[in-house]
């Protein structure tokens, strides 16, 4: 059995391209149900998102699988029209055993993502993990494989800083603003226009505890509404000078071609707020505040170039925890590498198993038979415990080896090889976890996991 995957994303196709391939969230389970009830497919997961649209299957062909999922993606959508299938498989990527592996941890961590460190992505792979298993499309593979991916991004973000440096203009403002309050409780911010950007630091100041929110515009009625979104108060554009003194932070957006905040304003403002500091975002273009402000004291001005240089260096800084983040990713790859193997090991055990215990019970059997009495409940336990404990001794040894040589490079000799000796049937799949001990044995395989790789270049 091996994992595949074929998918398209943000780095291979364009918005148009992806938003007429992707899943709608109301049909998954319809389109879940119908993956899996090809003969190609024992587990199927669909991971459908704004920047991706991906499906993961285990299948024992997987080059008739690639081709089955490419038209899966192609045939099951609305709008495609105007688009053929060839021109869609040029967007598509391939990807099997334990690059597809590799694919889905560097995806839950965010290292494939638009931009590194965000962790919206970890959530959306729970939300297709749980409608695939509600859906009853997810097997013993691909369970262990995206609960891996999740606990592996837990990893990355604990044990490296991936997520912390802000990486976006809003959140920059957010981060200096920390730096220079500390705390921002109970702060008070004033917006001066209202500018998309600048609404939207608003809200990541509010969301990072900014109590009071001053808004003011040239439209009024505008500064009302906006005022409204975050229960703040309006203020009349001509009272910016009387209304920066009780602003510890302001963040001014407006299209004037002028300084509208100028150094005496806020000179008058930090007179009367008795030298407390006062932050203030310009990201306008052209410039709205006078950049000879930062000479005044307890003042603290940046613009829009200066927001972006924060952004470059906090980029810098996670594609530095990214390279530790692949360093987890390749050991994690290495683990869930040998789990995958050890399943080739599990039917020919549980095979082994199966028959050394019908001879054991036949000869039992028949030697209780010829006993001369009959035995009481206890006697015949102790023939069993005896037969048994036997049994088990002597398969410790050779059972141990083989799941020891499972996950080598000729480990598939050895179990067949194994197979022969023990003269057994065809082996079957596993359809139960490996982790847990086989019916009726002592034994279980050691912490799983991969197969031979069989993976095709993007395209």
């Amino acid at each position: 059995m091996n994992i595949i995957l074929v998918g398209l994303n943000h780095k291979t196709a364009p918005v148009e391209i992806r938003e007429k391939f992707s899943f709608p969230e109301a049909s998954i389970g319809t389109f879940l149900t119908q993956l899996v009830t090809s003969p190609l497919i024992s587990e199927g997961l669909i991971l459908s998102t704004c920047n991706r649209v991906e499906i993961y299957a285990i299948t024992e062909n997987a080059p008739e699988c690639f081709d089955y999922l490419s038209r899966f993606i192609y045939e099951n959508q609305k709008y495609h029209d105007n688009i053929s299938f060839d021109q869609l498989t040029r967007h598509l990527y391939f990807y099997s055993s334990t690059d597809a592996v590799s694919h889905i941890f560097r995806v839950s961590s965010s290292l494939d993502s638009m931009v590194v460190g965000e962790t919206q992505i970890s959530g959306q792979i729970k939300e297709a993990f749980d409608y695939a298993m509600i859906n009853k499309a997810t097997g013993v593979i691909l369970n262990k494989l995206f609960k891996k991916a999740i606990s592996v991004a837990k990893r990355i973000r604990s044990q490296t800083k991936i997520s912390e440096n802000s990486v976006s203009v809003s959140y920059a403002a957010v981060g200096l603003a920390k730096k220079i309050f500390g705390d921002l409780t109970g702060k008070t911010v004033l917006l001066v226009g209202a500018g998309e950007m600048a609404e939207l630091a608003a809200r990541n100041l509010v969301n990072n505890g900014v109590k009071n929110v001053l808004v003011t515009n040239r439209n009024y009625q505008r500064a009302v509404e906006l005022a409204r979104e975050f229960n703040g108060i309006s203020v009349k554009f001509d009272e910016i000078g009387v209304e920066l003194a009780e602003a510890d932070i302001v963040i001014c957006s407006t299209g004037a071609p002028y300084y509208v905040i100028n150094s005496d304003m806020v000179e008058n403002a930090v007179g009367r707020r008795k030298n407390r500091p006062i932050f203030l975002v310009d990201i306008s273009v052209p410039r709205n505040i006078d950049p000879k402000i930062n000479t005044l004291g307890n003042v603290f001005l940046y613009d829009i170039d200066d927001l972006q240089a924060v952004v470059e260096a906090n980029l810098k800084e996670r594609q530095k925890e990214a390279e530790k983040a692949e360093l987890i990713i390749a050991e994690e790859v290495e683990t869930m590498d040998r789990w995958l193997k050890s399943l080739n090991v599990v039917p020919t055990i549980i095979a082994i198993r199966e028959k050394v215990e019908a001879i054991r019970k036949s000869e039992v059997d028949k030697t209780i038979s010829k006993w001369q009495r009959e035995l009481s409940e206890e006697e015949v336990g102790a023939i069993e415990n005896l037969s048994q404990n036997i049994i088990n001794k002597i398969l410790h040894f050779p059972l141990s080896a083989l799941k020891a040589e499972a996950h080598l490079s000729g480990g598939s000799e050895v179990i067949e090889t194994t197979r022969k000796l023990f003269d057994l049937a065809e082996e079957k799949q596993p359809s139960q976890d490996p982790e847990a001990p086989p019916a009726g044995t002592a034994e279980s395989p050691e912490e799983p996991i991969s197969r031979s790789r069989d993976s095709r270049e993007n395209q």
